[in-house]
C-alpha cells in the first residue's frame, strides 16, 4: 500500500477542545493544516483496526477534507470508513449511523451553525461509539497530539468518488458509501405516530420549514414531503449551497428570528401558516414558530417535556430533563410536577452524554436553539420538529394555545439571549475577569433598583462518573427568581462573543402577554449597570437579540 509521511508542524495557538476544532476555512487549506489535525485525532484514538463513520454539511471544503481523511484513515490502518453520499451526513444522522452500525466513532466535518463559503469557517469534530462528542478525555489527547505533532501519514492513492452508493476499497481499508437520510428517517418514523401527522397535514394544516441552503433539505423533503405529504413548496432553502446562500441572499445557516427573519416576519404577519420552523448548517439546531410567536429554545424543551408522552417513542414517559445552565429553568418545574429529576450542566452536548446512557434523562436542552432525546447522543433539529408536529396532531391546538395553557399550569420564564460579537479577545476576557474578582461583593447591593441576591461561578459534577467541571459561567441572581448569566462563547473564529442569557419568571396567575424584552427590562438594566458591558465594548446594543 503506497503510504507518504510527510513532516508537519504542531498546530500553534488555541486549539478548543470542547466540540472539535472550529477555524476560517482558509486555515484548513492551508498545505498540512487539516492533516495535522487529522493524523493528532487518528493518533489519539489508536486508529488500526477501527471503524468509523464520517461525513459533514456540505459546506465549502467538505469535499476535498472528506477525500483527505479517507487517504489518511487508510495509510493509518482503520479497518472501515462509511460515509454519506456525497460526504455529508447531519450530525444527528452521523450519531444515529455511529450508533446503528456500531462503529468505534465517527469524524463530523462541520462549524455548525457558522457562515460557509471560501471566506467562511470550517471544523472537525470527532464522536465516540455511544454517537455523542468526545468527552474531554479523548478531547484532551487530540489535543495534545495536535500540539506536538512531527508527522503525518496518507495515501497515495486517489479517493474514490462518493457520488455512487455501495462498497469500495480504498488500500486495505474498506469504504461502504450509503444514502445519508434513509437510516434517520427510518428511525424518525419509529418515534412519532407519521399516520397522525398525515392526517394533520391533510385536514388543510399548514407549514413551513426552512432548511436555510444547508444539510436538511434533503432530510425535509424525504420526511415531510414524501412521508408526511406536505406540499414541495412548504420546504423553504431545500437546496443544500457550499455557502448556506451567502450569496444569492446573505445567508446565514443559524435558526434565529435574525438569520431566519424572512420566515420570522412570515410568522407575525396575516398570511402566517399554522407552523413554521427552521434549522442550521448540520441540523441539529432549531427553532420553532407558531402562528404570531416565537418558541423559546427553552420553552420548547418545557412543552417538549410535558408533552413527550403523545408521541409513540416517549409513550413510557421521560425519565429525567436535562439543560444546560443558560437555558430557563422552565424544564424544572416540569420535572418537578412529573416527579423525576432535573439536570444543571455546563453548556456542550457532551455533559448530557452520561445522563444518557446511564438512562437518567430522556430529553436534553440547550438555549441555543439545540433540543434532544435518548434516541441518539447529539441535539437533533428535525426530531424537535417533529416531536411538535406529534404534539400539535394529537391534541389539535394552535402552538400559541399550547404555550398559553402551558404557562397557565407551570408560569412563563421570560427569557432572550444578548449576544455582542467579535469583540477583541483580551477585552472580553477582560470583561468576565473583572467580574469574576467582583462575584463576592455583590449579594446584597442593589443595581438599577433591583436587589442582587447571590453572585457565583457556574461548576459541576457529573452525577454519573464524578467528574468536575469548573469556570463554566458566571450567575447573578435577582430578588424574585430573576438572573443574569453571562458566558464567553467558543464557537465563532472571529474575536470572541460574548453571551449574555436573561430570565425573570411570571407564576400561573402571572402576566404571560407581555414581550419578552420589556419583561425582562429591569434585569437588563440591573446587568448593564453591574458589568458596564455596552460601555466597555463601545456597543449601544447587543449584535444579536434572540
Amino acid at each position: 500500500m503506497p503510504v507518504t509521511t510527510y513532516p508537519t508542524a504542531p498546530i500553534s495557538g488555541q486549539i478548543p477542545g470542547t466540540s472539535g476544532l472550529r477555524k476560517k476555512t482558509s486555515v484548513f487549506s492551508d498545505p498540512g493544516y487539516l492533516e495535522t489535525y487529522t493524523q493528532a485525532v487518528l493518533n489519539a484514538i489508536d486508529a488500526p483496526g477501527k471503524t468509523l463513520v464520517l461525513g459533514g454539511d456540505g459546506r465549502f471544503f467538505n469535499d476535498i477534507a472528506s477525500a483527505v481523511i479517507l487517504r489518511m484513515a487508510a495509510a493509518n490502518g482503520v479497518a472501515k470508513v462509511i460515509i454519506g453520499q456525497g460526504g455529508i451526513l447531519s450530525t444527528p444522522a452521523a450519531s444515529h449511523l455511529i450508533r446503528l452500525r456500531k462503529a468505534d466513532g465517527g469524524i463530523i466535518l462541520s462549524a455548525s451553525h457558522n457562515p460557509g463559503g471560501p471566506n467562511g469557517d470550517f471544523g472537525v469534530k470527532y464522536n465516540i461509539a455511544n454517537g455523542g462528542p468526545a468527552p474531554e478525555a479523548v478531547t484532551d489527547a487530540i489535543v495534545a497530539q495536535a500540539r506536538t505533532i512531527s508527522e503525518y501519514h496518507i495515501l497515495d492513492t486517489v479517493a474514490p468518488p462518493l457520488s455512487t452508493i455501495g462498497a469500495f476499497l480504498l488500500g486495505d481499508m474498506s469504504i461502504e458509501i450509503v444514502d445519508p437520510v434513509t437510516d434517520y428517517a427510518a428511525l424518525m418514523e419509529d418515534l412519532f405516530d407519521f399516520s397522525a401527522i398525515r392526517t394533520l397535514i391533510s385536514s388543510g394544516f399548514s407549514l413551513r420549514f426552512d432548511a436555510m441552503h444547508a444539510v436538511t433539505g434533503p432530510y425535509a423533503e424525504e420526511i415531510l414531503v414524501n412521508r408526511l405529504g406536505a406540499a414541495p413548496e412548504a420546504i423553504l432553502n431545500g437546496v443544500p449551497l457550499e455557502d448556506f446562500g451567502a450569496k444569492i441572499g446573505g445567508g446565514h445557516p443559524d435558526p434565529n428570528p435574525v438569520w431566519a427573519k424572512p420566515l420570522y416576519d412570515l410568522m407575525m404577519g396575516d398570511a402566517a401558516p399554522d407552523f413554521a420552523a427552521a434549522s442550521d448548517g448540520d441540523g441539529d439546531r432549531n427553532m420553532i414558530l407558531g402562528r404570531g410567536i416565537y418558541v423559546t429554545p427553552s420553552d420548547s424543551l418545557a412543552v417538549l417535556a410535558a408533552n413527550a408522552h403523545l408521541a409513540p417513542g416517549y409513550a413510557s414517559g421521560v425519565r429525567g430533563i436535562a439543560r444546560s445552565m443558560p437555558t430557563s429553568g422552565a424544564s424544572d418545574r416540569v420535572a418537578e410536577k412529573l416527579g423525576i429529576e432535573a439536570f444543571q450542566t455546563p453548556t456542550g452536548w457532551k455533559y448530557f452524554g452520561t445522563l444518557l446512557d446511564a438512562d437518567r434523562a430522556t430529553l436534553c436542552g440547550e438555549e441555543s436553539a439545540g433540543t434532544g432525546s435518548n434516541h441518539i447522543r447529539e441535539k437533533d433539529g428535525l426530531w424537535a420538529v417533529l416531536l411538535w408536529l406529534n404534539i400539535l396532531a394529537v391534541r389539535r391546538e394552535s402552538v400559541a394555545d399550547i404555550l398559553s395553557a402551558h404557562w397557565a399550569e407551570f408560569g412563563r420564564n421570560y427569557y432572550s439571549r444578548h449576544d455582542y460579537e467579535a469583540i477583541d479577545g483580551g477585552l472580553a476576557e477582560g470583561i468576565i475577569t473583572d467580574l469574576r474578582a467582583r462575584l463576592g461583593t455583590l449579594p446584597g447591593t442593589m443595581a438599577a433598583g433591583t436587589l442582587v441576591t447571590s453572585a457565583e461561578e457556574f461548576a459541576y459534577t457529573d452525577p454519573v462518573d464524578g467528574s468536575h467541571t469548573t469556570k463554566q459561567g458566571l450567575i447573578i441572581s435577582f430578588e424574585g427568581g430573576a438572573r443574569a448569566m453571562l458566558r464567553l462563547s467558543g464557537t465563532g473564529t472571529e474575536g470572541a462573543t460574548i453571551r449574555v442569557y436573561l430570565e425573570s419568571y411570571a407564576g400561573p396567575e402571572g402576566d404571560h402577554s407581555l414581550d419578552a424584552q420589556i419583561a425582562l427590562g429591569d434585569v437588563i438594566a440591573a446587568t448593564e449597570e453591574i458589568t458596564g458591558l455596552r460601555a466597555r465594548t463601545g456597543r449601544d446594543r447587543p449584535d444579536v437579540i434572540s
